[in-house]
């Protein structure tokens, strides 16, 4: 009998450029729902709202913290709704603090990665600083692939000014081991700082596992998938190089949650590669 422990293991052993078993399905229409886009109405009505995510089609979330009961119990909710929930997010902080409850709470959850969502500003004003939270990141990467997990790092555009004469993202990169921590990229957020993410794809070949699917207008504001200016097809067209395993529908901010996470799943529907 094969373990999911064991499967894990050999996720985190093996060359990153093989990890892709691409990647959100031939036509990207199985992403998942990062549920920080639909947070107001999961604190109205938590399971309501996971109910109509799956009514329109989605399979899979992401945890944004935020979790409605004990792990148990949420995995028993997600179930009934026939979702699963293969990443979940988990502040630095915590990750500092209580590093083994973050993972103990992931694996009740059936998760296959954990992923750090932010780094505070306070924490990150020199290239020192970004060396130590590549350090850090190498540690927290460490002890969860002893608990059978992957770690991620996901960017916002904080991490692309130089500073120093450097890239912040690229020193964190280059400080940390791609065994050990590997990147959810957020298209908006890179969109957002001028940089593309195939230079990444191939810079580091099946370091991505996790992207974070979401459009950015005209006037730099998100935006539904297919409203904006962001090239989705030439970029998911290398989610194998890249690594990709999962990909997750979000908007930070959205007028009209529901209609907003239908709209972007009706395109990623439609989109052939």
């Amino acid at each position: 009998m094969v373990r999911r422990r064991d499967v894990l293991a050999s996720l985190l052993s093996v060359p990153a450029a093989s990890l892709a078993q691409p990647a959100c399905g031939r036509s990207f229409s199985d992403a998942g729902l990062q549920l920080y886009t639909v947070r107001r109405l999961l604190a109205r009505d938590y399971e309501g709202t996971l109910a109509r995510a799956a009514q329109l089609g989605y399979r899979q979330v992401e945890f944004a913290g935020m979790y409605p009961a004990a792990p148990r119990q949420t995995l028993a909710m997600l179930k009934r709704h026939g979702l699963t929930a293969p990443s979940g997010h988990a502040s630095h902080q915590e990750l500092d603090r209580d590093l083994g409850g973050a993972l103990r709470t992931a694996n009740e959850l059936e998760q296959r990665f954990i992923v750090c969502p932010s780094v505070d500003e306070g924490q990150r004003r020199s290239l020192d600083d970004w060396k130590r939270i590549g350090q850090s990141f190498n540690r927290i990467g460490a002890e969860s692939r002893r608990a059978g997990l992957v770690f991620a790092y996901h960017n916002h555009d904080f991490e692309f000014p130089l500073l120093g004469g450097q890239v912040p993202y690229d020193v964190l990169l280059a400080e940390t081991d791609p065994a050990l921590v590997r990147l959810e990229i957020d298209l908006y957020w890179m969109a957002r700082a001028g940089r593309d993410p195939l230079d990444y794809f191939r810079k580091y070949p099946g370091r991505v596992p996790l992207v974070h699917l979401k459009d950015m207008a005209r006037d730099g504001t998100i935006t539904e998938l297919g409203q904006g200016t962001i090239d989705f097809r030439r970029i998911l067209a290398n989610a194998e190089l890249a690594g990709i395993v999962q990909c997750f529908v979000e908007h930070d901010d959205p007028a009209d949650p529901l209609r907003s996470i239908e709209t972007s799943l009706h395109y990623l529907r439609n989109l052939r590669m």
